[in-house]
């Protein structure tokens, strides 16, 4: 790996994100066209229909062109195995960004219906263009909301798309760091895990979800099952991260 790839900071799209880390929480981009000219990328130099090469165009986007704040190749592979290991009929994703997770999820899981939740309707017009030049836009949905807006989010998700009790096998949860645990207590409150179900966190540590961790921690063997994976913060080898992995016990 080139020390330009290892080490962020020698990139000047990691200086630029710096300044516009206000924005991610409202507007869910970092405010400098990034997010729009990796699609345009992918969707230039990529083979429509092959999931592996547009996978790998985003990857090289952020790491040539401009760095993205989607899971990374290094995390995406812990979310590939946790994917793999559920086996999901129904998966849900809170944070689409640009539809590189989901678009992992659906490759490891090819039978799985995947829905996404994204706060803004500009990344999830991004993320729909991406899984479409991917072939997968016929069973990967992204719902422009939020867990937390009263319900309505939830609603739809239940109402339109068959959400119900025990039908959820797999939850990846990569939005706001503040959110992870009051949604991932919503989704509980609706019944919708089945037990065995896998909910997969990142970010953990970086930015940092200790709520979620300490309450993970506090529920180990009682209705949690949690592995803690130290890897790096995407597209770069020097800054630690967590990932947490968590089996629904019931």
């Amino acid at each position: 790996m080139s020390l330009k790839r290892r080490l962020p900071f020698l990139r000047w799209s990691v200086l630029r994100m710096a300044t516009g880390a206000r924005n991610i929480t409202t507007t869910g981009q970092i405010g400098d066209g990034r997010e729009a000219a990796a699609v345009d990328y992918v969707l230039a130099n990529a083979r429509a229909g092959d999931i592996d090469d547009v996978l790998a165009r985003i990857d090289e986007f952020a790491y040539e062109k401009s760095l993205l704040i989607n899971i990374g190749d290094e995390k995406g592979a812990l979310l590939d195995t946790a994917v793999q290991r559920a086996q999901p009929a129904l998966a849900l994703e809170l944070g689409t960004y640009c539809g590189y997770s989901a678009l992992r999820i659906a490759r490891a899981a090819p039978a799985a219906r995947i829905y996404s939740i994204e706060l803004a309707e500009a990344n999830a017009a991004n993320a729909r263009r991406i899984w479409a030049h991917a072939g997968v836009a016929d069973r990967v949905t992204c719902v422009v909301g939020t867990v937390g807006d009263g319900g309505r989010t939830l609603d739809v998700l239940a109402a339109q798309h068959g959400f119900g009790a025990g039908a959820l096998d797999f939850l990846f949860i990569d939005h706001d760091k503040d959110a992870y645990l009051p949604d991932l207590q919503a989704i509980l409150d609706r019944g919708w895990l089945r037990a065995g179900a896998i909910a997969v966190a990142d970010n953990v540590k970086v930015p940092g979800a200790p709520r979620y961790r300490e309450y993970m921690r506090a529920q180990q063997g009682a209705r949690w099952d949690t592995i803690e994976h130290r890897t790096h913060v995407e597209y770069q080898s020097l800054v630690t991260d967590l990932v947490l992995e968590s089996e629904f016990l019931g």
